[in-house]
């Protein structure tokens, strides 16, 4: 039997399911739960114990993990009938790594403290390549004890946890993250349909690129973008925005084109910055 606390996670999808077998292979025993039935087959084939509800898993774990996809069911799970604060015992953690607004983590946050139930805000970094590697990046917001009781957990399939400051801050830096990667990977398309214009190897003007100014995070992993969540997170920013009264024209514009660069990175019209073509 492993000496290590048990860790529930609610929200066994795509990183959900890669944080579980991380935990798994360092010791911990983990409840899990899911709506998605094939997941739950997933995470028990992975070691894991499923629950049928948060609450279940709540009951079971003192440290909670949440990797559901958005604001609305981030409040589900922790409020909702059927939700963590229904069991979960004084002194626990509930640990947020959806991205999320960082008022309404806020708003988690002070309902979850009514019963001395503490939250980290931890959003986290580097997506599914890394999520599998156990290499992600988490950006965490909450009082320091808080924090340094959920490092040993996170280390776990993070290689760099960083303290942004207090609950809503680690949302703040997960937003600040993808705007500047959205930013950059808007004008990698521009850049690259120019550049094609001219007859350049595209490749080569990568490789040249990634030792100068023109080097980012989004030219290095180019094959890997996909803008899934890109619209979601700029929805995020948008708030945030207009929540400080703040005019941000590049930041308004970005939120536009996301939204057919989903669809151009999936065909041949996408610049080919690694020489590889969708298909």
């Amino acid at each position: 039997m492993s000496d290590k606390p048990r860790i529930g996670i609610v929200g066994a999808g795509r990183m959900g399911l890669a944080m579980l077998k991380h935990l798994v292979r360092h010791g911990h025993p983990v409840t899990v739960c899911d709506l998605n039935p094939k997941q739950c087959e997933a995470a028990c084939a992975a070691g894991a114990d499923v629950a049928a509800t948060p609450a279940a898993v709540g009951k079971a774990a003192d440290f909670v993990i949440i990797g559901v996809g958005y604001d609305e069911e981030v409040k589900t799970v922790v409020l909702g009938d059927g939700g963590l604060l229904d069991t979960m015992r004084p002194g626990s953690i509930v640990a947020i790594s959806s991205t999320c607004t960082p008022e309404f983590v806020k708003s988690i946050d002070e309902r979850a403290r009514a019963k001395n139930i503490d939250i980290l805000d931890a959003p986290i970094c580097r997506g599914r390549w890394a999520a599998d590697e156990g290499t992600l990046l988490a950006l965490v917001g909450g009082k320091p004890d808080v924090v340094e009781r959920s490092r040993p957990v996170y280390a776990c399939f993070c290689s760099d946890i960083a303290h942004l400051g207090e609950v809503g801050h680690g949302q703040v830096g997960k937003a600040m993250n993808n705007l500047l990667l959205w930013i950059n990977a808007i004008g990698l398309i521009e850049a690259g349909k120019l550049a094609e214009s001219t007859g350049i190897d595209l490749p080569k003007l990568r490789e040249a690129l990634q030792t100068s100014s023109g080097a980012s995070a989004a030219l290095n992993g180019w094959d890997m973008i996909t803008f899934t969540w890109a619209l979601k997170d700029m929805q995020i920013v948008s708030k945030m925005t207009d929540q400080a009264g703040l005019s941000l024209p590049i930041t308004g514009m970005v939120r536009e084109l996301v939204k057919d660069a989903r669809k151009l990175k999936a065909t041949s019209n996408a610049p080919a910055w690694t020489g590889k073509k969708p298909g």
